[in-house]
């Protein structure tokens, strides 16, 4: 019995034409991520890490088990007084590593449901939305550093005067 193989060179020309016309997943990439650690009873901390995204892109939410309220802030500075803000999103341009960092955009973790300690992990759902519009959501397991740590090494640090 001759067994066509006319339907099966068919499929596996369709299947390579699908392929072909699936659009590229933006691919965003996560390095260096930590959380700062905590005293008993505080109630915020922040979460760091370096994003490069393979095409232009924002990080437009982040959330966290460990927290009710999780925000992308800045830092500003007003005069002599520093402060921060949250802001609604934070642009990744296209193969540029971009930096949250204590002294620049970072992500806060407020109201805390217990104690973040040394050691530890924190999950993090990061949300990144490409120049179209399509939403990714990465997870990251961020190791809790001591509360003394500062970014890594290398990065220009601004430092407050008491």
């Amino acid at each position: 019995m001759a067994v066509s193989l006319q339907p099966i060179k068919r499929g596996l020309a369709a299947i390579a034409l699908l392929g072909l016309a699936l659009p590229a997943l933006a691919e965003t990439t996560v390095s260096d991520a930590w959380v700062r650690a905590t005293v008993p009873h505080q109630q915020a901390t922040g979460a760091f890490m370096t994003l490069t995204a393979s095409s232009d892109s924002k990080l437009v939410s982040v959330a966290s088990p460990v927290a009710k309220t999780v925000q992308i802030h800045a830092m500003t500075m007003n005069g002599d007084v520093m402060g921060m803000k949250e802001v609604a999103a934070v642009e990744l341009p296209a193969g540029k590593p971009v930096s949250l960092d204590p002294s620049g955009y970072h992500v806060m973790l407020m109201g805390l449901h217990d104690q973040v300690k040394e050691g530890e992990q924190v999950p993090l759902t990061l949300t990144i939305e490409d120049a179209k519009g399509a939403k990714q959501t990465l997870d990251v397991q961020a190791p809790v550093r001591a509360l003394n740590t500062e970014a890594s090494a290398g990065h220009d640090h601004m430092h407050m005067k008491h």
